[in-house]
């Protein structure tokens, strides 16, 4: 298995247990984190090592990122697995599919589809020719790729829905934090870059409310607190690290940046302002109106097909968009607050009930079964 990020260790771990569940001798061995660590196996590299995002953060870890993927290449074709899953983190992953596929006969899964629905289009060509099953999270994909391209995936659900639906069935401890303020919490990425972009604008625009509400970051599993320290240097805000759904449980409303913490965060009944800053954002913005290929951005409005939560990104991300922004969802009865909380339960009843890891576990085990050598 190889996942990238945090999340997709997250997800990851979750199937693996899964896995086990319907397999007690299953074996794993993987590229990963923490979590997959803790549900047991062999972890060849950890994801800090693979998690680079942007053009020049990649560029200069460029021989560390070809050495992790040789030495994955190599390690797959060594260990022979009864299948490779790959999780996310397309970049990566789409390379070892084709490398794995040319010289074996080692089944490629894919658990969490590749986003091309957004961009790169034209990775359909590789996923058809390198991947045996694809197993999607997301129920707008099974248009796309068996409507659009005539490439059959399963729909297994949605396992942040599944993760979430967990934890909030069950009590759990309070954080302990300065006061008894109603909370704004600053999910600001999981990555460096993404912390270093966003992290600066959010505590401008947030601490205009400081007086009233308590400002939190939601600290990354990957990131040490030390980093946090030269952006939040001056600022009244807490930081607490790998204690997102806490945290969540807890909050009014969030600065939240793109990506699966838009969909966690709307599943906690968090109203939120979706933020994304990138380098040259001018530039970026042209770009986006050439190259992606859908509207939005946040997986919310991408699953409802329409805008329930403001996306401010790019040239759109300033301090005073993000306070005006921010302003309208505070007060318990704003208009706008129980409109994006009422789009927020349409949100989670597209994406169902059914149990994600469960149902893609036993689809795999009975692919795997179906085509075991006698």
């Amino acid at each position: 298995m190889i996942a990238g990020e945090a999340s997709g260790d997250l997800h990851a771990s979750h199937l693996m247990q899964a896995l086990r569940h319907h397999d007690a001798e299953a074996q794993f061995r993987f590229y990963g984190g923490d979590q997959m660590l803790a549900a047991g196996g062999t972890m060849v590299k950890h994801y800090k090592d693979l998690a680079y995002m942007g053009f020049v953060p990649v560029f200069l870890h460029l021989p560390t990122i070809l050495k992790n993927m040789r030495r994955a290449k190599r390690d797959i074709l060594e260990w022979q697995p009864d299948a490779l899953i790959l999780v996310d983190y397309p970049g990566f992953n789409l390379k070892i599919a084709k490398h794995v596929k040319k010289h074996s006969q080692i089944p490629v899964y894919y658990y969490i589809s590749p986003k091309i629905w957004a961009w790169k289009e034209y990775r359909i060509k590789n996923i058809k020719r390198d991947v045996d099953e694809l197993f999607s999270i997301l129920p707008f994909e099974v248009a796309f790729f068996e409507g659009k391209h005539h490439y059959p995936i399963h729909y297994v659900g949605n396992p942040t829905a599944d993760e979430v639906r967990e934890y909030r069935a069950q009590p759990h401890p309070t954080l302990q934090l300065p006061t008894s303020k109603p909370v704004i919490a600053l999910l600001c990425g999981s990555r460096r870059q993404e912390i270093k972009e966003n992290l600066p604008t959010m505590l401008l625009a947030a601490e205009e409310y400081a007086q009233d509400y308590q400002l939190v970051i939601a600290g990354a599993p990957s990131i040490d607190p030390e980093y946090y320290e030269q952006f939040t240097k001056g600022h009244q805000v807490q930081l607490v690290s790998d204690q997102t759904y806490a945290l969540l449980s807890q909050a009014h409303a969030a600065l939240v940046t793109s990506g699966t913490a838009t969909l966690e965060t709307a599943l906690f009944d968090v109203p939120q302002v979706v933020c994304y800053r990138t380098p040259m954002p001018r530039f970026f913005s042209w770009l986006r109106k050439k190259l992606l290929k859908v509207k939005y951005i946040s997986l919310v409005n991408l699953i409802a097909d329409r805008e329930v939560v403001c996306e401010l990104v790019a040239t759109g991300f300033t301090v005073d968009s993000l306070k005006n922004e921010l302003k309208q969802l505070l007060p318990a009865d704003s208009p706008q607050r129980l409109k994006m909380l009422q789009g927020y339960q349409e949100v989670e009843s597209l994406l169902g009930t059914e149990s994600a890891p469960e149902n893609a576990a036993q689809l795999m085990i009975r692919l795997l079964n179906s085509h075991a050598k006698p």
